[in-house]
């Protein structure tokens, strides 16, 4: 049964007793119809035994009740609430703790799969790759089945490999994968997070504790891009963007002046964006997070691991190692077809 502030709403009271391939994870908060799509295509996964946890972190009550509505009676689906809105970060630790899968898989409440066997090529990916620990998956979007831009979490001269499976050093939550060993190991999310760079985060812990962190693109999330209810970059996502990166950077022992250079770059861009009240108020927040933050550097085969899959890729393109320019993106149809 649920516990922490959360009831049971419909569906099973639990995950299904012994072992199973997959816990699908989907945090809903009103988007009564996308959230009801994403619901569908988990629903109608196979070749795999998996349960769907979903987590009301605060839908309208008319809302609330269509998601009830489209689990009731399934025992391969349980929906629970939430007495508030406990972000995306402890959210999605919230509702990973009610199943034990040995993959997690996640998806946002305004995306879907692509394909009916998405959830059970995660797993053999990961069956298939002993130290594979968390794995992103490729984001188009909804309507065109062109690269989701905005979803692209991975450096730029990396976008060309957009179809291709590389190392990476994070994945992007609209649609990713979890070992579920590596989750324990790495101890799930940092809850003071709320929302932006939790994954990043994740990753780093796991990349310490030995794991490696991939990006598959052949295997395919389809995106609605709800713009009417994302943060946008004049508002409080550039507050939490900024206030998470800093603490990231202190829990993994960047130096005073390395976080002063990072903070004075980001206010930069904020301002551009008209939002540096936004990031002279993320200071102070990051202060407060990391006085009772455990500090542990990186290990000298972690910076290695950041070097050679991320920081190589960041280089200018007069270096030789980014294009540029990104090839044109495949038409709609026939990037879906190809993932059916």
């Amino acid at each position: 049964m649920p516990a922490d502030g959360l009831r049971h709403v419909a569906g099973a009271t639990a995950a299904p007793s012994g072992s199973y391939d997959a816990d699908i994870v989907i945090l809903a908060l009103n988007r009564a119809d996308e959230t009801l799509e994403a619901i569908a295509s988990a629903l109608t996964q196979n070749d795999c035994r998996f349960h769907l946890l979903i987590l009301d972190q605060g839908s309208i009550p008319e809302t609330l009740a269509r998601f009830a509505a489209a689990v009731n009676g399934r025992t391969d689906a349980t929906l629970v609430a939430s007495d508030r809105n406990r972000g995306v970060a402890d959210g999605r630790n919230l509702a990973t703790a009610l199943g034990h899968g040995r993959v997690i898989i996640g998806l946002d409440n305004d995306a879907s799969f692509a394909s009916t066997t998405t959830v059970a090529r995660a797993v053999a990916m990961f069956d298939g790759s002993p130290d594979l620990g968390a794995v992103g998956f490729r984001i188009v979007r909804y309507d065109t089945g062109y690269e989701d831009l905005s979803s692209w979490g991975y450096p730029a001269g990396l976008l060309p490999r957009s179809g291709e499976a590389f190392d990476t050093v994070t994945f992007v939550g609209a649609g990713h994968a979890i070992r579920r060993a590596a989750w324990d190991q790495a101890g799930g999310y940092d809850a003071a997070l709320f929302f932006c760079w939790e994954e990043f985060d994740f990753c780093l812990r796991a990349i310490q504790a030995g794991w490696r962190i991939g990006y598959r693109g052949d295997i395919v999330v389809r995106h609605h891009v709800a713009r009417e209810v994302r943060m946008e970059w004049s508002g409080a996502r550039w507050f939490y963007f900024i206030r998470n990166r800093l603490y990231i950077g202190y829990k993994t022992g960047a130096g005073r002046w390395a976080l002063a250079l990072r903070f004075a770059y980001y206010a930069l861009r904020a301002l551009r964006d008209g939002a540096f009240s936004q990031a002279m108020r993320s200071l102070p927040a990051a202060v407060r997070l990391a006085r009772n933050a455990p500090r542990r550097p990186l290990s000298p085969a972690t910076l290695d691991y950041l070097q050679r899959n991320d920081s190589l890729h960041r280089r200018p393109a007069w270096l030789g190692n980014a294009p540029a320019k990104a090839p044109p993106p495949p038409q709609h149809e026939a990037l879906l077809a190809s993932h059916r």
